[in-house]
């Protein structure tokens, strides 16, 4: 089970930090990817990790501004988001699979926060 957590509204320019929760042996095996889905848009990727944080991928629009991050101990994976804007408002949800920026390699899927960038 994932369980994604820590979306909220915050101003241009904040930060808040996301967090997904991995319970079970499952998902040792596979990459975290996180990915964002604005109103009337397709999903994008955001970032992506290994549990040993040996592969990690950026999507374009965020390169610089957000840092996916492993917490092994809590098997939790987070993703610092700094410098926001109001493009970034979407949900964002956490998946486990074995590709890269594709959401269709990703099988397995929390449920979805909110992140909302508005003054």
């Amino acid at each position: 089970q994932l369980q994604a957590s820590g979306g909220g509204l915050v101003q241009p320019g904040g930060s808040l930090r996301l967090s997904c929760a991995a319970s079970g042996p499952t998902f040792s095996r596979y990459r975290i990817g996180w990915f964002r889905q604005a109103p009337g848009k397709e999903r994008e990727f955001v970032a992506g990790t290994s549990w040993t944080s040996t592969f990690i991928s950026y999507g374009d629009s965020v390169k610089g501004r957000f840092t996916i991050s492993v917490d092994s101990a809590k098997n939790t994976v987070h993703l610092q988001m700094d410098s926001l804007k109001p493009e970034d408002t979407a949900v964002y949800s956490c998946g486990a699979g074995t590709g890269t920026s594709r959401s269709s390699e990703y099988p397995y899927w929390g449920q979805g926060t909110q992140v909302t960038v508005s003054s």
